[in-house]
């Protein structure tokens, strides 16, 4: 048995350093199956954060399918998503660098572009009986609101003209063509709602190139959210709802297939997610979260059963079904991402690991899923992380600083994956609570509606009550709490600081520091989104600047270190700035890091090494801990 030596807590030497991080396994996403063909996107941040169409033959064989410098990525509503679709041996997808699409015969020729320079395109989908393309089209004019709508590009030979096929609402994702290619069926919403909120899923028949008898099939009502309708291949109509609380699966024919309390959805953050499909007419691989774990299996339709595939994997995306079974991105706790695959027959196997982990067992923390008790009794779920290391310990009568990760979104949750930058602070002796507040997705539409009109209120709240919480069971020291989250998550850590004495220190990472600012000066995607968190601006204008840190500035005295990407057209760099200066000119310590070359979220390596030794750093100087070599 190994002995462990003593060392303060904060201060242990750790072979996890920042450049491991950012070298780690790259982020996947966005499965698709073509022929047997499995294909995927990689972000890989030793490329300059490109992200790369990539494909495993039966054979095994894992290729890159475009060539650098291309890049796959949209920038339909900022965030982007699946934009890119494979038929046989053409692939069609979206360049970052100049939003257009391209087209490429995989293995024979280099990308050509089929659009031009100006619009922007998401969610592909090749509709081969009319010879076009089917997509979601942004396109902005500079002067007004971008339009959203769905648009159909022609495949012809030197003739890729560009048709709206329907156009009216605010936005549109998950247009999918029926196996016979006689119907189309999407999703569309308005403002105020958020795709979380309130959505509708229409049908239409194909008529050569247009669009005929249009319908409503799901979502009338206002108070229903729509996710990822899928064609079975007998042409039925599925989707995921939430109209019983739950988001669950539906046939558009004979109602609900599976009811339980669980969500067979996300939030639509992005185009393309995916959390089910079909094997066979009658049968649905999915996936599906309950407090906070994800799991998979297959339901047979005609019994109306749902099967459950046991495995070691507890956080689960992207799923993607054939005859062969079901596949998905997943990960565990002490296992990065990776694709696998699982069939009928209860068969787990992975089919491409990017990277193998360095990083012994007992080096990782293991996460502790909490419940507890919040203002007005209600229950939040988070998941504790206890610093941990298989050479060192803390000292004897000591208790851990702790760091309190509150998620972006608002409207997102956290689950149990492997995240090497928690592992990067408790393998530093420091504890780590990551919160799912309330307003958190996978615990149904009642606990996420809960955050309306409360932002700024109830997630500061759950973090105050998660930090007592774990005071009283002796496992945190109190006195030496910070706080940290990125996008709106870094909203609730300036909130904190500025209303709340219990955090000594907080770090934000393109937070929001002025909530007129983001409702006035933010992309069309979220630009009413703070009508359901907050209210109606501006008829509401008292409670915003209530609710803004930058207006409280004298409450706000602990020191704070901001993270900013300069290009970020989601959290423009003046919520950073505003707050910086304010902090200086009180005298209180205040540490700006600047991206240039950075948006909403880094995806560099280097920056991505920057910013956590600044943040290390920063720690280390408000609480006088000597990170030992």
């Amino acid at each position: 048995m190994t002995v462990k030596k003593t060392l303060p807590y904060g201060t242990w030497p750790s072979a996890l350093s920042a450049e491991k991080v950012a070298s780690a396994a790259p982020k996947i996403n966005h499965i698709q199956s073509c022929n047997g063909l499995i294909t995927w996107v990689e972000s890989r941040p030793n490329e300059g954060g490109r992200n790369v169409i990539v494909g495993r033959s039966k054979q095994g064989l894992v290729t890159d399918l475009i060539p650098a410098p291309y890049s796959h990525h949209s920038k339909v509503h900022e965030y982007g998503g699946m934009a890119y679709r494979l038929l046989e041996n053409s692939l069609y997808f979206v360049n970052a660098s100049d939003q257009r699409i391209y087209h490429q015969t995989i293995g024979t020729s280099s990308p050509v572009a089929i659009t031009e320079a100006g619009a922007r395109f998401a969610d592909l989908i090749v509709d081969s009986t009319n010879n076009r393309l089917i997509a979601v089209c942004e396109q902005h004019n500079g002067t007004s609101e971008p339009e959203n709508y769905l648009v159909s590009i022609s495949l012809e030979a030197d003739n890729h003209r560009l048709e709206p096929l329907a156009r009216g609402a605010d936005f549109y994702a998950y247009p999918r063509i029926s196996p016979d290619g006689k119907s189309l069926c999407w999703i569309e919403w308005h403002h105020p709602n958020m795709p979380w909120d309130s959505t509708q899923l229409w049908q239409a028949d194909i008529d050569n190139h247009s669009l005929e008898n249009k319908r409503l099939i799901a979502g009338g009502d206002g108070n229903e959210s729509i996710f990822q309708p899928q064609w079975s291949p007998d042409n039925k109509l599925y989707y995921v709802s939430d109209r019983n609380n739950w988001w669950n699966i539906y046939s558009a024919d004979n109602g609900i297939v599976i009811d339980m309390p669980a969500e067979f959805a996300m939030p639509l953050w992005q185009f393309g997610m995916s959390t089910y499909g079909f094997v066979d007419a009658n049968t649905i691989g999915c996936l599906w979260t309950q407090h906070g774990v994800w799991h998979c299996g297959f339901v047979d339709i005609t019994k109306g059963t749902l099967t459950p595939v046991p495995c070691l994997y507890q956080s689960m995306q992207a799923a993607c079904c054939s005859s062969d079974g079901l596949f998905m991105v997943a990960g565990a706790s002490n296992i990065a991402d990776q694709v696998i695959a699982a069939s009928k027959q209860g068969i787990v196997e992975t089919i491409y690991s990017p990277s193998s982990l360095d990083i012994a067992s007992e080096d990782l923390a293991k996460p502790e899923s909490i419940n507890f008790p919040t203002a007005n009794n209600t229950r939040v779920q988070a998941f504790y992380y206890p610093p941990t290391h298989s050479q060192y310990q803390g000292e004897d009568k000591q208790l851990p600083p702790v760091i309190a990760i509150c998620h972006g979104g608002p409207t997102g949750a956290t689950d149990c994956s492997l995240n090497l930058k928690i592992q990067y602070w408790t393998s530093r002796g420091f504890a780590v609570v990551d919160i799912n507040y309330r307003g958190s997705t996978g615990f149904g539409r009642d606990y996420r509606n809960r955050l309306h009109g409360a932002w700024g209120v109830a997630d500061i709240e759950d973090t105050e009550y998660a930090i007592k919480f774990l005071a009283t069971e002796q496992k945190i020291d109190s006195q030496r709490c910070i706080i940290r989250g990125s996008s709106a998550g870094g909203y609730t850590v300036l909130s904190a600081l500025t209303f709340t004495n219990t955090f000594k220190a907080g770090a934000s990472l393109y937070g929001i520091g002025n909530l007129e600012t983001l409702a006035s000066d933010t992309h069309k995607f979220e630009s009413r989104y703070l009508d359901k968190l907050v209210g109606p601006y501006p008829e509401q204008q008292n409670i915003y600047h209530q609710r803004s840190p930058i207006n409280h500035i004298e409450q706000l005295n602990c020191p704070v270190i901001f993270l900013q990407g300069l290009e970020d057209k989601v959290v423009p760099p003046n919520q950073a700035e505003l707050m910086v200066n304010s902090l200086k000119e009180k005298g209180i310590p205040v540490v700006y890091v600047k991206f240039p070359d950075e948006g909403h979220g880094f995806r560099k390596a280097e920056n991505i090494i920057r910013a956590m030794q600044a943040e290390l750093d920063f720690y280390c100087d408000v609480f006088d801990l000597v990170q030992e070599p």
